[in-house]
């Protein structure tokens, strides 16, 4: 899989200097775009991978643990966040990322206020650069990304989308009311494959649950192949 240097350029305007960064890192679209950018810009990435409660109104939940197969399929460290029961997560995540000896945060956000707000407070307070490479940029260009990626949806909770869809492979979506990538929380996401990985993630065996109204695809089996290229 190939994509494009104009492709990246539009998410960043410039290409930043050599920098230390952590990308928080759910393992879903959104995070694996941002840190496609960050790869590419020429950043020196850390993951910070935070584990929260479910429903989570700011941290992706479902496969946490198998962003550990991502991590070791692009040779990027990782950090796992895993607050305990009550604790504030994004309290405990700036108390990791004060930590690391970091330039600034990459964050996946798209359109979310409430992302956008909180990590940019997290970024003031302890003097980081906020990077936000996908913020409002057009759906064409976020597209032209992730066409580049294997992804599945792993999960949906929005009305007109059913249990046929857990463990598919995501495409865009055109159902009234649902955004088209699902940055209104209809959806969740698991990236397989991207151009900056080394081995590709085969997922085995999936783990569905549906309610009648929401659903979830956890990850029962899965492993690292090597990757095809076309000649």
């Amino acid at each position: 899989m190939r994509v494009s240097i104009p492709i990246l350029l539009t998410l960043s305007g410039q290409i930043p200097s050599m920098q230390r960064v952590a990308c928080l890192f759910s393992g879903g679209k959104d995070s694996a775009a941002s840190l496609f950018w960050a790869v590419f810009s020429g950043f020196d990435p850390i993951l910070v991978t935070v584990v929260p409660e479910p429903y989570s109104m700011m941290f992706h939940h479902q496969n946490a643990k198998w962003t550990k197969l991502q991590a070791e399929a692009c040779k990027i460290p990782q950090i796992f966040v895993e607050p305990k029961e009550g604790e504030d997560d994004l309290q405990i995540t700036k108390e990791i990322l004060s930590e690391l000896n970091v330039d600034g945060i990459v964050a996946g956000a798209l359109e979310s206020e409430y992302q956008r707000e909180r990590i940019e407070k997290i970024g003031e307070e302890l003097k980081l650069v906020t990077y936000r490479p996908l913020w409002h940029k057009s759906e064409k260009t976020y597209e032209d990304i992730i066409n580049e990626f294997e992804i599945y949806i792993t999960g949906v909770s929005a009305g007109g989308l059913g249990p046929e869809l857990l463990g598919a492979r995501f495409s865009k979506m055109q159902k009234p009311n649902i955004h088209p990538f699902f940055e209104g929380g209809e959806g969740e996401t698991f990236v397989c494959d991207a151009p900056f990985f080394e081995k590709r993630i085969v997922v085995d065996e999936w783990k569905k649950e549906w309610d009648g109204v929401r659903g979830t695809a956890e990850i029962a089996k899965a492993h690292l192949e090597e990757k095809q290229y076309k000649q």
